[in-house]
């Protein structure tokens, strides 16, 4: 008797649970025969998914086979691929081993498994029936099926990336799934006799079996179609029809001694599980042509034909795939589509929620309604998208740039990971299921079965969490597109953009030059790469946008110079494209505001904060700043740092703009915004000036400067077309000479007076010191000490008036302590004004309206200096500030509008007449704002071409064609803000 062979080396640490269990496993009788390769049969267990569970099977097969254990002995030992098929599918399924169990001889099937077409497999299934032996030709049907699943499970768990390896696996499945059925067509018709011969039939797959992607357990969902042959009663061909339809279903999902395959579901069908189980060709097209709703066509989008008459099937799809790519230009089609994943969402129990891999957040689900959405509504017009197939689909969409290259890769490879998941978990107990486990040895098992070997318990659920978060993040931006509702609202000639539909589309539009416009898209949707493809998909919708404005010609001139501009980089028409409303957003401001697109066409790189969520904040003082200061610290040159400076402030006044003409700031933070710039550059310009001065001159400039604003400056009230009204300072330090420190000082105010004046590709700063005592004839710049003694001695009141508004916005901060105490006292008399000083301000203002007034304006119309405008407003409330700050402390403000609410609680203006003064200074401030966002130039007057008032009007809130309605609003406004100015201000009953 020959002794038993002695153990081999230890199993421990080599990937079983059990191993005392694993070692008298392999010590099994039935396994002797492998004894001399034990080290190659524990390494190759060790590679399976469950250790364990593999080797049990192992020897449960082996004591199963009967006649055929010796040739699978043989194999196991002498043939290394056929042991690791046969360890592979074992440890990855144990429905798989009991079947071998069965079905012993099946073994060759798993190690002889290769690539097969849909012909073969239909073939060899068909073979099975035709010669059941002593089974039933259904028994025989799933017995075939289960060989063929075992070849394509063997491969599938063998495979060096099995991720890499699911599109084969899905189309195997398939495939498989079809061949059943032919199979199960066949059994139907046969046991029908010559009746079944009655009527053509054809088995129309649908979801994954029609998309060539099907899971190892899965309901496969069809459709019904039949036809009588030649001579044959419909009505009777449809009975027939209706009883093949109903056995094949029933051979396909009965459960017998030998399983069930899977349940065929119909319920796909026109009326789901209330209409007839089988339809002609032309009832189909009747339902869908009049009856369908959205969710139908999304579904037929993976329609083929699986089995049956297949001349039928085409005839079919030919009736059907038309209406499929029409779908998207019914009403609400996007939202309803969205809708119906929310719906799915909604109706998950929330103790799945988190485990679902296929209709959860982030699951298979929110990847093909993402792709299937962009399908339908481009596919209209490009047939390169009309594929059933998930990942070849989102190949497609890629490559005609709907969707970007490294979001492509993202979504593909999560959902091939997720499909594997779940192929995974379905594989171990041939089990319908969609859900993660969260047993320790499933997890485990689950992770090891995707090559995951460190800790896969942990590893498995991590790589799942990370990619359901970014397709849920994918999701969320292909699937919710403001452009694909605007896309699925064009007619396909019109989403085609051809030159004829566009030239027409144009003119109804409203664009005043079709022809240049038309040469525009040409520039920009010429060729075939992917910059003008993606233009393609832009342009239809965008040239609506632009129309919904005032200027679209001017919008999609500027559209086509930033594309120009910017087109080459990789991430300009991916915004557009994919990022929110940023694509919408540039439309409506290049089509509204002539000078947003200027600022744009000088930093198109601005046009990134569109796609930003936080984009379109203004951002405040000091955060402008720091990124202007650390701007301007990378250049050598003063005039280099200061244009940095500049850029900045460009795009930051971009930001604004947009902004205000998307509505998303008032016109308190307009002023408050554009302000913050001001002092920010004039600041962050100040200390670089003062560098490049003090290196001129090789010493300090021994004295503190100090930038003070005035006017709509100093009261944070700038508008777009505002200078800034200043006052320069400065204290020289202890020890300089005091005309040293005047001339530095003078040398640094002129230097940042050219810098900031000069012109550049942003609006130029003019700091305009016109102000300052004794206005033109008075020194640019003067000491605290100077202009101490200047308001002791001479200042005159419309000095205390300016005073008014005056506010250190740069410079030295404790210099600018000490000169607001200075002022303080002049700008807040302690008693007031006195008669002569009231009639010395009214005086002043008229001679102003008389003498200051522009040759030719109209005196009703000026927002300015016209009547009830801007000057009769701030004058007002000004006179009143002068006269009685002493008493009234809140009256203490740079600001218009917070001065005259405080005047109100001082009981010095009545209600309706301050909401009449407040009315007429927002209604010119913002319509003085909106004439230069809309010409790109001051506009001091309500513009008097109906078109220029058109567009003010529209940016201020006003409906299209509203030029004349403009004008006369603001006329009734300034007029009854004159009625009250001339009671308050100049006293008249």
């Amino acid at each position: 008797m020959t002794p038993p062979a002695r153990p081999g080396p230890s199993i421990s640490r080599r990937g079983f649970d059990d191993t005392r269990r694993a070692e008298s496993l392999l010590a099994d009788p039935a396994l002797a025969p492998l004894a001399e390769v034990r080290d190659d049969l524990v390494a190759d267990l060790t590679r399976a998914a469950d250790p364990d569970s593999a080797l049990l099977g192992l020897v449960r097969v082996v004591e199963a086979a009967g006649d055929e254990a010796e040739a699978l002995l043989v194999a196991l030992r002498d043939d290394a691929a056929a042991r690791a098929r046969i360890i592979g599918a074992m440890g990855v399924s144990t429905a798989l081993v009991d079947h071998l169990v069965a079905h012993p001889e099946q073994w060759r099937d798993a190690v002889d498994a290769r690539e097969m077409t849909p012909e073969e497999r239909t073939e060899a299934l068909l073979a099975e029936i035709a010669d059941p032996g002593d089974l039933e030709p259904q028994d025989a049907l799933r017995v075939g099926y289960r060989r063929q699943l075992l070849g394509i499970a063997a491969r599938d768990t063998t495979a060096e990336d099995p991720v890499e390896f699911l599109p084969q696996v899905g189309r195997a499945l398939a495939d498989l799934a079809g061949s059943a059925l032919e199979g199960a067509v066949r059994i139907a018709i046969d046991e029908l006799g010559d009746e079944g011969q009655t009527c053509r039939f054809a088995v129309i797959g649908m979801g994954k079996a029609g998309g060539r992607e099907l899971n190892y357990v899965s309901d496969v969902d069809v459709i019904f179609v039949a036809e009588p042959v030649e001579g044959a009663d419909e009505a009777a061909a449809l009975d027939v029809a209706t009883r093949v339809a109903t056995r094949m279903m029933h051979a396909c999902s009965d459960a017998t001694a030998h399983g069930s395959l899977w349940p065929v579901d119909p319920a796909l069908r026109p009326e789901g599980k209330q209409g007839p189980l089988v339809r002609t060709v032309a009832s189909h097209r009747a339902y869908y042509e009049r009856w369908a709703k959205t969710w139908e066509f999304q579904a037929l989008l993976k329609a083929r034909h699986l089995a049956g008459d297949a001349t039928l099937g085409a005839e079919y799809l030919a009736a059907v795939q038309p209406m499929v790519w029409e779908a998207a230009s019914r009403e609400d089609f996007v939202d309803d589509v969205q809708a119906m994943r929310r719906r799915v969402e909604e109706h998950i129990p929330a103790a799945e929620a988190a485990r679902q891999l296929k209709l959860g957040p982030g699951g298979l689900r929110d990847v093909e309604f993402s792709v299937q959405l962009l399908q339908l509504v481009h596919g209209r017009t490009d047939e390169s998208l009309h594929s059933g197939t998930t990942l070849d689909a989102l190949a497609a969409l890629s490559a005609g740039g709907y969707v970007g290259r490294a979001d492509t890769a993202v979504l593909a490879d999560a959902y091939k990971v997720l499909r594997t998941l779940e192929h995974r978990i379905q594989l171990h107990r041939l089990r319908r299921t969609h859900l993660m486990p969260t047993a320790e040895a499933d997890l485990r098992r689950l992770g090891r079965a995707l090559h995951l070997w460190d800790q896969p318990d942990k590893q498995v659920v991590q790589l799942r969490t990370e990619h359901s978060r970014e397709v849920r993040r994918l999701h969320q931006r292909l699937f919710y597109r403001p452009l694909l509702s605007a896309v699925a609202k064009l007619s396909p000639d019109e989403a085609r953009l051809t030159p004829d539909a566009a030239r027409a589309r144009l003119s109804a539009l409203g664009y005043r030059d079709p022809a240049g416009a038309l040469r525009h898209l040409e520039v920009l949707t010429d060729g075939v790469n992917r910059t003008a493809a993606i233009q393609r998909q832009l342009l239809p919708v965008m040239l609506e946008w632009f129309a919904e404005m005032a200027d679209p010609d001017a919008g999609l001139l500027a559209f086509r110079k930033v594309s120009e501009e910017l087109g080459t980089t990789h991430w300009y028409l991916r915004l557009l494209r994919d990022e929110g409303e940023a694509a919408q957003i540039l439309a409506h401001t290049l089509g509204a505001s002539r000078f947003a697109g200027d600022l744009l066409l000088a930093s198109p790189e601005a046009v990134q904060m569109l796609g930003d969520a936080d984009g379109l904040r203004p951002r405040e003082r000091e955060e402008i700043l720091k990124r202007m200061r650390a701007a301007a610290s990378r250049r050598d040159e003063a005039d280099a740092a200061v244009a940095s400076i500049r850029a900045i402030r460009r795009a930051e006044i971009f930001r604004v703009a947009v902004a205000d003409l998307q509505g998303r700031i008032n016109l308190e933070q307009v002023g408050d915004a554009l302000t913050d710039i001001s002092e920010a550059v004039i600041q962050a310009s100040l200390e670089v000036v003062v560098r490049a001065v003090e290196a001129d001159r090789g010493a300090p400039v021994g004295t503190d400067l100090l930038i003070v604003g005035m006017g709509r400056l100093g009261g944070s009230e700038m508008g777009y077309s505002s200078d800034a009204d200043v006052l320069y300072v400065h204290e020289p330090h202890e020890g300089t000479d005091d005309q040293a420190a005047q001339e530095a000082a003078l040398a640094v105010v002129g230097e940042l007076r050219r810098l900031l004046g000069a012109p550049g590709s942003d609006p130029p700063l003019g700091l305009d010191a016109d102000l300052r005592p004794e206005g033109k004839s008075g020194p640019m710049v003067r000491s605290l000490a100077s202009y101490a003694t200047y308001y002791e001695r001479w200042s005159e009141t419309w000095e205390a008036q300016a005073l008014l508004r005056a506010r250190p916005v740069a410079g030295d901060p404790g210099l600018g302590e000490r000169f607001t105490a200075l002022i303080d006292p002049i700008r807040w008399p302690a008693e007031g004004l006195d008669a002569t000083q009231v009639r010395e301000v009214r005086r002043l203002k008229a001679r102003m309206e008389a003498e200051r007034l522009p040759r030719g304006a109209d005196r009703k119309a000026h927002f300015k200096l016209g009547m009830g405008g801007l000057s009769d407003v701030e004058w007002t409330v000004q006179l009143l500030q002068l006269e009685h700050a002493h008493d009234h402390e809140e009256l203490r403000t740079t600001r218009t509008l917070p001065a005259l609410g405080a005047a109100v609680e001082a009981g010095l203006v009545g209600g309706e007449d301050a909401v009449v003064l407040r009315e007429a200074w927002s209604m010119a401030s913002l319509l003085r704002n909106a004439g230069m966002l809309f010409r790109g130039r001051p506009v001091d007057s309500v513009p008097s071409n109906l078109r220029e008032a058109d567009g003010v009007g529209r940016i201020v809130g006003m409906a299209p064609q509203s030029g004349l309605a403009l004008a006369e609003s603001y006329r009734r406004t300034a007029r009854h803000a004159r009625q009250v100015v001339d009671r308050i201000f100049y006293g008249e009953v």
